[in-house]
């Protein structure tokens, strides 16, 4: 599959399959949050340090135009790295993010509570990836899990397991912490679809990680939505085959309707 970036020089250029479901010239903004991940990770990970923390905050909608990635260290200490990294693009900035990365040791004594896990088919059980009926052909594979046949109308918790199916930048493998930031975007539709389709444009999300993923798979359950007065909070958990390893958090605008799921 193509990528969704190519180089030329510093800059990235977005191909014409990176276009996000809002308009046709706007780029997708999982990407922003994956490219953000990416040079981060690049630029400022080491083996001693995991990524455990990424919030990205999306100022505004891009065009499908050159962009450049720029980063700082904001704190650089024995257990603890915070970084911040801009998207910027010909109008200015387009996006950020803080990203906190930690140095492992051993585990604590005792036992805190957690959510049971989810007990669901896995992508090999569910057969083909079913994201949508009809309309534009995704960029990533997504199995809607107990969805009523696809019907995203339905009053009720949503879980998908995706898949990606593009390279992010040519020539570059995926790594773990990447994968991850670019399904955190997906946690906005499914904590905030309705009964009436998605009225509410993404703002910003964080992604918390206990650990980082395994695989090429990776899990969201939608764990809650609340709204007033056109700003909306939804949280949803991140899972890999093996099990729940994180949490999103999205915030969101209430904005123009659409008819139907998201396509990638």
């Amino acid at each position: 599959m193509p990528p969704f970036f190519t180089r030329s020089g510093s800059a990235l250029l977005p191909a014409p399959h990176a276009r996000g479901p809002w308009a046709p010239d706007m780029l997708h903004g999982r990407l922003l949050g994956g490219l953000l991940a990416r040079s981060v990770e690049a630029e400022h990970g080491t083996a001693e340090l995991r990524p455990a923390r990424l919030t990205v905050d999306l100022y505004r909608n891009s065009r499908l135009v050159p962009l450049t990635v720029r980063t700082e260290v904001v704190r650089d200490g024995r257990r603890i790295r915070v970084v911040d990294a801009f998207v910027d693009g010909p109008d200015g900035t387009v996006a950020r993010a803080s990203c906190v990365m930690l140095r492992p040791g051993g585990q604590p004594p005792g036992t805190a509570w957690t959510a049971e896990p989810w007990d669901v088919p896995t992508p090999d059980e569910l057969g083909e990836p079913n994201p949508r009926r009809g309309g534009s052909t995704p960029t990533f594979a997504m199995w809607r899990i107990g969805e009523n046949d696809g019907d995203w109308s339905a009053d009720q918790r949503r879980r998908v397991w995706m898949r990606e199916t593009h390279p992010l930048v040519e020539g570059e493998e995926l790594s773990p912490f990447t994968r991850a930031a670019l399904a955190a975007d997906l946690a906005s539709p499914l904590a905030h679809w309705s009964t009436r389709g998605l009225n509410y444009i993404n703002a910003d999300y964080t992604l918390s990680l206990g650990r980082l993923p395994e695989g090429e798979v990776l899990g969201l359950e939608a764990g809650g939505h609340l709204s007033a007065d056109g700003i909306a909070s939804g949280h949803c958990v991140l899972y890999d085959l093996s099990g729940p390893l994180g949490h999103v958090d999205t915030i969101a605008l209430a904005n123009r309707r659409r008819a139907s799921p998201p396509s990638g």
